[in-house]
């Protein structure tokens, strides 16, 4: 696992949206949007179905996730962070905390996550390698 710097535990946690690209059984990319946060060294996402992308996930554990941070104008180029990772999926009843969690994050403050509480799954992404360009890339 690849240890994450400050700046990209700081990006995660203010809340962008990121694509997860997985892999479908007939080797073509999947693409979704879904909302991320920290836990710890890894980065997890909530999910309170078992789609595709979880499916995916249990299959083949390579993932990409990508995600823009807020624009710099005067940089030229938006930053952004492309993640390679090696994630898990495990049915957990803290699915929806950790969703309610992420709501007010990807919402409002004081809004609560508006699927009805119940079991679900956390999927966990263990970072391999870090790129894109922003102050969470090292310097080669």
């Amino acid at each position: 696992m690849t240890p994450r710097p400050d700046s990209l535990r700081e990006l995660i946690e203010s809340g962008p949206l990121a694509h997860l690209s997985t892999i479908n059984p007939d080797g073509s990319p999947q693409v979704t949007v879904i909302w991320i946060g920290p836990d710890g060294d890894q980065i997890v996402s909530g999910h309170m179905s078992h789609h595709l992308k979880l499916r995916n996930i249990e299959r083949d554990p390579r993932v990409a996730l990508s995600f823009e941070a807020p624009r710099v104008r005067a940089e030229g180029l938006s930053p952004y962070e492309v993640v390679k990772a090696t994630a898990t999926v495990q049915p957990s009843d803290d699915t929806w905390d950790l969703l309610n969690r992420l709501a007010k994050v990807h919402a409002q403050p004081d809004v609560e996550f508006g699927a009805p509480r119940g079991p679900g799954y956390i999927a966990r992404y263990d970072v391999q390698r870090i790129s894109g360009v922003g102050p969470w890339v090292a310097k080669g």
